[in-house]
C-alpha cells in the first residue's frame, strides 16, 4: 500500500500516513482499518466527544509498541480543530483538542490514537461537568456478569433519585453508566454525588459491591470507582477502540441489552455492522440534563445520620478539605 492515502471526511480531506501499518497484529488491523472504523461510526463517536476537551491515548506503533497519553493539543493541530483550556488539580492548565466534526477524530487516528478520553465538560464551561459518570469495575474474582448485576441495581438507585443513565461496556470486563446533568455543579459536588450513589449501592449489596479505595480492602467485589469523577480523571468514550489484542470497543448499550451482552462481541470489525443496523443507541443523551439535588441530599443524609464524609482522592490530587488520610490501611496499622 502507498505511503499515504487521503480520506474524504465530510468537507475535509484527511491525509493518512503509513496506512498499512499494522496496529493489531493478532487481527491484522491496520491504521487504515482504524480510520475507516471511526468513519463508519463517526456520528456516534462525535456525539460522545463534541466540544469536550479530550485526551488522546496514542499507540503510534500499534498495541504492541510504546504508548502515551497526550493531554495537550499537538503542535501540528489543524486550525479547524478547536481547543478547550482545562485546569489540573495542580493548578496548571492545558489546551486540549475539542472535536466538533468527524474529521478531527480521523485526524487523531492518524496519530495512532486508539482511545479518546473526553472530560465530562464542554469547552464553553470547563469548570462544571455535564455528565455524572459511574464506573463499575470488576475486581479479581469477579467478571462482567457481576458488573451486570450491579448495573441493574444502579439503575434502580438512579431511578429513585430521579436520574437516568446510559450504559456502555468499558471495552474490558466492566460497565460504565453516564448520566447527563445540568452544568451547574462543581467537580467536587459531582464527585460527592457519585460517592453517595456508590454508598447506596454498597448498602444494598455489601457482599458484592464496594466503595473501598484501597485494593487490599475490596475483596472479590464490584468496585464503584467514584474517583473517575474527580478533576482530571476521564473514562474512555463510547465507541473508542481499546488497546487490547482483539481490538475491542467501548460499546453503547440499551438497558435491555445489558444482561445478554458479551463485551467480546463488540470490536473494530463488528461495531460498524451493529451501527449500520441500529445507529447510535445513545443518540438521545444530549436531549436530557438532570439535576443532582437528590443525590446531594443523599450525601448530606449519609454525613448527618451515618457520619460518612469524604473518601480518599487519587494520589496526584492535592490534599482536600475533609478528606481522610491517604494511607493504605495495612501500612497505617504497621506505622501505628
Amino acid at each position: 500500500m502507498g505511503e499515504t492515502v487521503e480520506l474524504t471526511v465530510g468537507e475535509r480531506t484527511v491525509r493518512l500516513s503509513n496506512p498499512g501499518k499494522v496496529y493489531f497484529p493478532g487481527r491484522g488491523f491496520t491504521k487504515l482499518d482504524l480510520a475507516r472504523y471511526y468513519l463508519a461510526i463517526g456520528d456516534g463517536v462525535l456525539r460522545a466527544l463534541r466540544n469536550r476537551p479530550t485526551t488522546l491515548e496514542r499507540y503510534p506503533d500499534g498495541v504492541e509498541g510504546e504508548s502515551f497519553f497526550q493531554k495537550r493539543a499537538p503542535k501540528n493541530l489543524p486550525d479547524w480543530i478547536p481547543t478547550g483550556r482545562i485546569s489540573f488539580p495542580s493548578g496548571r492548565h492545558a489546551d486540549e483538542i475539542c472535536p466538533t466534526e468527524v474529521a478531527a477524530v480521523v485526524w487523531a487516528a492518524n496519530l495512532g490514537c486508539l482511545t479518546f478520553h473526553p472530560w465530562p465538560v464542554r469547552r464553553e464551561d470547563t469548570e462544571h461537568p455535564d455528565e455524572l459518570r459511574i464506573d463499575l469495575d470488576p475486581q479479581p474474582g469477579t467478571d462482567y456478569r457481576d458488573a451486570v448485576r450491579a448495573a441493574g441495581e444502579l439503575r434502580e438507585v438512579l431511578d429513585e433519585l430521579g436520574l437516568r443513565g446510559w450504559p456502555k461496556t468499558s471495552g474490558g470486563r466492566g460497565l460504565h453508566v453516564f448520566v447527563p446533568i445540568e452544568p451547574r455543579w462543581t467537580f467536587t459536588q459531582v464527585r460527592r454525588s457519585a460517592i453517595a450513589v456508590a454508598r447506596e449501592l454498597e448498602r444494598r449489596a455489601p457482599e458484592r459491591i464496594t466503595t473501598a479505595w484501597w485494593k487490599e480492602e475490596r475483596g472479590s467485589k464490584i468496585f464503584v470507582d467514584y474517583n473517575q469523577t474527580a478533576r482530571d480523571r476521564t473514562i474512555a468514550s463510547a465507541y473508542s477502540v481499546r488497546p487490547r489484542p482483539d481490538a475491542p470497543v467501548s460499546a453503547p448499550l440499551r438497558w435491555e441489552e445489558v444482561p445478554d451482552a458479551r463485551p467480546q462481541d463488540f470490536d473494530l470489525a463488528t461495531m460498524p455492522v451493529r451501527y449500520r443496523e441500529l445507529g447510535d443507541v445513545h443518540a438521545d443523551m444530549d436531549g436530557h440534563a438532570f439535576r443532582l439535588d437528590s443525590a446531594l441530599e443523599l450525601a448530606d443524609r449519609d454525613e448527618r445520620e451515618h457520619g460518612l464524609g469524604d473518601l480518599p482522592y487519587p494520589p496526584e490530587h492535592p490534599k482536600m478539605k475533609g478528606e481522610p488520610k491517604r494511607v493504605q490501611p495495612s501500612r497505617a496499622k504497621t506505622e501505628g
